[in-house]
């Protein structure tokens, strides 16, 4: 097993200590054998007490005065009639299970609403109230109010429809405290709920795609099919739990029911988040690859990935919440669990940070031709730990994207035109005036080509080397497509190749020359042909250097012919 690095180390210990100053040291007050010490655990008791008939043990969960002690028993048992007939009690997990109850309801640190009943057509709310006991400890009791809200006698309710509708076997006989006939009734509202909602989802749908155009068209299409399931589902459940209600269906059988009924209606909104993200998402990809736009196609990608991981993390996080477990707790060593993951795998960490700043700073996209340090090829995939790139080679490169993106990046796909910087050395026997006819011809063919921007171009004589004098060309070629570029260097060589040809003179190399008699040397016809037509410029004082003039540059202009004729420059 790897160990940490010294100064993880310390931050684990530092981080520890800190946890256990700051942790609430909880009270030591003796157990409540009622469980009476949370909103949660007397609501759970209660209902507990009255599934196994236990009406004196119910009253314990009532704050009774004197007077109404004798009472305790009926009281208990005229509240669970009320709860049966059209009262309702919130899902266990919705109930504060701490022992301070809720602090953020606004009702006070001592009270907390778990429920509604209805007592002689008039509605009224469960609330709990925190008393103490003799060690000072808290213990929640169904409110003084609330009990006197309740009647001493209760008039004769109507048989429940769930009883109504059950065979009479499955009425009498009881399980858990109540008739099994209402457990069976629940399964029924849950496949009427179902039908229903099916039924009124389909015919809005319907109803919408026959009288809105654009229901058929996406993304529209997309976000009307994401929401038809979650709201199927949805509705049935709000079905089930009125439905229950209504048919009389106990008090004991629907709490039972609660937990699923929370986890179901947390499970319909990330189904709906999940679809959402989807459609969103296939949504903006073909939109990406439409527009050719990879950087966008390669964030979105990242993002809808990243976010249906959120919403299984929340999930997860909903359910054991909802299962009681205590998430906060959960939390807290996860926080201390991923300090140490952190420290260890400071290189994923490290990988996944640069592969955000990738996909949000956009240096390079997918397609492009780039380099990245050493390396010179094209940009396969960007992924979520290291990118690919496709040598000249045909080889395939992977460079942690940590590593990628703090090196030098050229990216060669953003050029708006390519550079073209030949150096031409000619014989150092090349006279002065032939040097000034190859710098007009040079600069002549650059102004007069339409694929050379003219405000870049020059030619320049940059210096006597060793074996030839130096002749500098400078200009930008007008395409991004280094496959077009190659074309045109290649024919702006060879109309230069033949400038130098036709000048007398000829390319130096860098070696010596032993000059035998049958050797000519320098062609002395084509020689005096160069001198006389710059002595013809001087004379005719339209000699371009060091300069050419702004109308003679715009009269060369797009002059020069281009793809050549036959292949052959002119």
């Amino acid at each position: 097993m790897a160990l940490l690095p010294t100064s993880g180390q310390a931050q684990l210990t530092a981080l520890k200590k800190e946890a256990s100053t700051d942790t609430v040291a909880v009270p030591d007050w003796p157990v409540d054998t009622l469980g009476r010490r949370t909103p949660r655990g007397t609501v759970q008791g209660f209902i507990q007490a009255i599934a196994d008939e236990n009406y004196s043990k119910a009253a314990y969960y009532l704050h009774l005065d004197r007077k109404q002690r004798k009472q305790g028993e009926q009281l208990a048992h005229t509240l669970q009639r009320l709860l049966d007939h059209g009262g309702k009690i919130v899902p266990y997990s919705l109930i504060s299970d701490a022992y301070t109850g809720r602090t953020d309801d606004n009702l006070g640190p001592d009270l907390d609403r778990v429920g509604s009943a209805t007592a002689n057509g008039e509605t009224f709310d469960l609330f709990l109230e925190k008393t103490e006991d003799k060690a000072g400890g808290p213990i929640w009791l169904f409110s003084a109010q609330t009990v006197q809200r309740i009647p001493e006698e209760m008039e004769q309710t109507p048989t429940p429809l769930a009883d109504k509708i059950m065979p009479a076997v499955v009425v009498k006989n009881k399980w858990g405290g109540v008739p099994i006939g209402h457990w069976f009734a629940m399964l029924l509202i849950a496949l009427l709920s179902y039908a229903l909602a099916w039924s009124v989802v389909r015919a809005v749908q319907f109803i919408l795609q026959v009288s809105w155009r654009r229901a058929k068209e996406e993304p529209i299409a997309g976000v009307i099919k994401a929401f038809t399931l979650p709201v199927q589902l949805y509705l049935a459940l709000w079905l089930f739990f009125q439905l229950s209600q209504r048919a009389g269906i106990s008090i004991i059988v629907r709490q039972k029911f609660s937990v699923l009924t929370v986890i179901i209606g947390l499970a319909v909104f990330l189904l709906l988040l999940w679809r959402l993200v989807d459609v969103f998402g296939r949504f903006l990809e073909r939109r990406m690859i439409r527009h050719q736009h990879q950087a966008g196609l390669s964030a979105v990608l990242f993002l809808r990935r990243g976010a249906k991981i959120a919403v299984i993390v929340l999930g997860v996080i909903g359910v054991l919440s909802t299962l009681g477990f205590d998430v906060t707790t959960g939390l807290a060593a996860l926080g201390v669990g991923g300090l140490a993951l952190a420290l260890g795998a400071q290189k994923t960490v490290e990988n996944f940070v640069g592969s955000v700043t990738l996909i949000a700073d956009q240096p390079i996209r997918v397609g492009d031709f780039c380099k990245v340090g050493d390396t010179v090829g094209t940009v396969e995939t960007i992924g979520m730990r290291s990118t690919r790139i496709r040598t000249n080679d045909r080889t395939v490169v992977t460079i942690p994207n940590g590593d990628f993106s703090s090196q030098r990046i050229e990216n060669y796909a953003h050029r708006d035109r390519i550079w073209f910087h030949p150096t031409f050395g000619v014989r150092c026997d090349t006279s002065p005036n032939q040097l000034r006819y190859l710098l007009v011809e040079l600069q002549t063919i650059l102004y007069s080509h339409p694929k050379i921007d003219p405000a870049s171009a020059r030619v320049r004589l940059v210096g006597i080397g060793e074996y030839s004098y130096n002749l500098e060309v400078f200009s930008y070629v007008l395409t991004s497509d280094f496959n077009q570029f190659l074309e045109i260097q290649e024919d702006l060589l060879l109309r230069m190749m033949d400038v130098v040809e036709a000048s007398g003179s000829g390319f130096a190399f860098p070696s010596q020359t032993v000059y035998l008699g049958k050797d000519t040397g320098k062609s002395e016809e084509k020689t005096q042909a160069a001198e006389q037509k710059v002595k013809e410029w001087g004379n005719a004082h339209d000699l371009p250097l060091p300069k050419f003039s702004d109308d003679r540059i715009q009269s060369l202009r797009n002059s020069i012919p281009y793809p050549p004729e036959n292949g052959k420059s002119k």
